[in-house]
């Protein structure tokens, strides 16, 4: 293979991988920060680690996604343009890239520990399941979704031996439930009578269904977080309570670009295009070190 191929091709599998999505998996650290060891660089490095697996089991992910996806990514405005979908990476390479990935994510996280390595299977095995079967069962699907983020939490746990509050793993699956359930709703009105030839599982769905949705879960995020922040799971600083509001704001911030800018259908883009949202999540996370190891 010339070159320069070796290298486009390297391009398209590295585009197919989705690095603005590795922020995703920032969820690994919450285990981290809220034990009080973020300044202890043994735990530190494991987190980081950890981090780095999942990354990789990501990526993996997104190829096999797009090898199973390719004839409905052909048929979406912004979809298409994947390296797949578009024909720029071929199928078997695409395989080929996503099994390394896959192998060698594996293999770290079972080095950096055991059941960080069967926390990584779960997850591999969770999306392989989504990928051929689970995402075209109503409801199911995004539980699917929720289940991974907190995978990628629990391994943060385990990884540097740590246990996570109850609370505060119910917080995380009601937000990642919640981002997921706003997702579905802009599709839908997004891609309106052409949202079942994009993704068949959203004919299932409907906006005022998905709206109950998302007020229930925004009730149950905020309560979770207050509970967990308050004290009441096992937090000895109670000054975490000062974080509620930022949580708050974050979740009512997220529900006005969704109702009134029309965003919400990548979470990611979100993140990465709203100062607000990036300005409060930066205080939030002051206000959480502050309370932690002041």
């Amino acid at each position: 293979m010339p070159k320069h191929s070796l290298v486009l091709s390297l391009y398209y599998i590295l585009w197919s991988m989705r690095p603005r999505q590795w922020i995703k998996n920032v969820f690994v650290f919450p285990a981290l920060v809220f034990s009080e060891h973020l300044f202890d660089v043994s735990y530190l490095v494991r987190s980081l680690g950890a981090a780095l697996c999942f990354v990789l089991l990501s990526g993996g992910v997104y190829l096999f996604n797009d090898i199973f996806d390719r004839q409905y990514d052909r048929l979406h405005p912004q979809k298409c343009h994947r390296p797949i979908a578009a024909g720029h990476l071929s199928v078997a390479l695409a395989w080929g890239a996503a099994l390394v990935a896959l192998v060698l994510a594996l293999a770290c996280a079972f080095w950096l520990h055991p059941h960080l390595g069967w926390v990584a299977v779960l997850y591999a095995a969770l999306n392989a399941a989504y990928s051929l079967r689970l995402k075209h069962v109503v409801l199911v699907d995004v539980l699917i979704v929720a289940a991974c983020y907190l995978l990628r939490a629990v391994g943060g746990g385990v990884v540097i031996e740590v246990s996570i509050s109850t609370w505060f793993i119910v917080f995380i699956f009601a937000l990642v439930l919640f981002m997921a359930a706003v997702k579905r709703r802009q599709e839908i009105v997004q891609l309106a009578d052409e949202a079942a030839d994009h993704r068949a599982i959203l004919e299932e769905y409907s906006v005022a269904f998905l709206d109950q949705m998302i007020a229930v879960l925004t009730a149950v995020t905020v309560v979770c977080y207050a509970l967990y922040a308050m004290g009441v799971g096992g937090t000895e600083d109670v000054r975490l309570q000062w974080t509620i509001p930022f949580v708050l704001y974050g979740v009512l911030r997220y529900l006005y670009l969704v109702y009134h800018r029309g965003q919400g259908d990548d979470p990611t883009a979100v993140v990465w295009s709203d100062r607000p949202l990036q300005v409060n999540t930066l205080l939030w996370l002051v206000a959480s070190l502050f309370g932690l190891y002041a």
